[in-house]
């Protein structure tokens, strides 16, 4: 019986602490982006942005061509069409705005 608190002393006061300490470290680094990464959505950003403009033209020229043509991703004259787009820029520029 002398020796059972030994094992709870080294969980209590070792074991405990380090796993809540190990993955509080794994947490912080795992939540953070770097510089590079920013940089790389950017550029993915204004990839999918100039590659939607493309759709939509590629889509005007076929409708153009053929009036059977269904227009599934192009919203002929409505604001909804690139609104996700638009909000985007917004947020970007809003960034941009409060780096400065």
């Amino acid at each position: 019986m002398d020796g059972d608190w030994i094992p709870v002393i080294f969980i209590l006061f070792v074991a405990l602490p380090w796993l809540v300490l190990h993955y509080m470290t794994k947490w912080k680094t795992a939540a953070t982006i770097t510089t590079d990464d920013e940089v790389l959505l950017d550029e993915l950003y204004q990839l999918a942005r100039r590659l939607d403009e493309r759709m939509d033209t590629v889509e005007r020229l076929v409708a153009s061509d053929n009036p059977d043509f269904e227009m599934k991703r192009l919203q002929v004259d409505q604001e909804t069409d690139n609104q996700q787009l638009r909000e985007l820029d917004r947020m970007l520029a809003e960034k941009k705005g409060a780096a400065r």
